[in-house]
């Protein structure tokens, strides 16, 4: 995690919770990497909370794996705050991962996220870039209200919308984007089914680069709707 990304944290941890109240929070994407020091758990030291961090593999600062991508190992309506900073590009199926994060959420819980909006390629599975619209569009899928949304978009010089030779490239070559969302106390008990039916997809569809013949796409379908499907293509 570079340095902006936590800053970011620092700060909406700062200004959306209160540092007087017991939080349970849920740190998504956790596993720290490489020569990596700096975690979102320190954000919450001396703080009255439960933290726990989940991530697909073992590792560093991670407390539960999870083992299906899109399968959060957390009770559903059970936390006051989930955070990922700098996971959600990697992710491939991100509106399956928001509505996980709904489904744990308590009513008027929070969402705290940091993405990048550039940068160059990292790790072997990086799929997105985030502008503001980008991720009020996964609030709107996952119908989540959105608090708070922005970019580090480059300075502008002139007539240029934004001058990228004048980027911080030392601090904000990332260009943050940052996010805050908050479940409704009244969210709507339909988008459970939109949670199942995509999350369960998304945990069937394979890795990224993969694919797979129809026989095969066909196979990960449940059982009635695989019989349906080879049906039409016998026909």
């Amino acid at each position: 995690m570079h340095q902006s990304a936590h800053d970011h944290m620092a700060r909406l941890v700062a200004r959306y919770l209160d540092p007087e109240v017991h939080h349970r929070v849920v740190d998504i994407g956790s596993r720290s990497s490489g020569k990596q020091t700096t975690t979102h758990r320190d954000l919450f030291a001396g703080r009255p909370c439960t933290f726990i961090g989940v991530d697909i593999a073992e590792g560093r600062n991670v407390d539960r794996v999870m083992t299906k991508p899109y399968r959060l190992p957390v009770r559903s309506g059970s936390v006051d705050v989930v955070i990922s900073g700098q996971a959600f590009e990697h992710i491939p199926f991100p509106w399956a991962s928001m509505l996980e994060i709904a489904r744990v959420l308590k009513p008027d819980g929070l969402v705290l996220l940091t993405a990048p909006s550039r940068g160059h390629v990292h790790t072997a599975v990086d799929c997105w870039r985030y502008y503001p619209d980008g991720m009020k569009a996964l609030a709107a899928f996952a119908g989540l209200t959105v608090l708070e949304v922005s970019t580090d978009f480059p300075p502008t010089a002139g007539k240029r919308r934004h001058d990228y030779k004048a980027i911080d490239t030392t601090y904000r070559y990332w260009g943050d984007t940052v996010a805050v969302f908050q479940k409704p106390a009244d969210y709507p008990r339909r988008l459970a089914l939109v949670r199942r039916v995509v999350v369960s997809w998304g945990n069937r569809a394979g890795p990224v680069g993969e694919k797979p013949t129809i026989q095969q796409w066909a196979a990960r379908l449940p059982r009635r709707a695989a019989r349906s499907l080879g049906d039409r293509l016998r026909a």
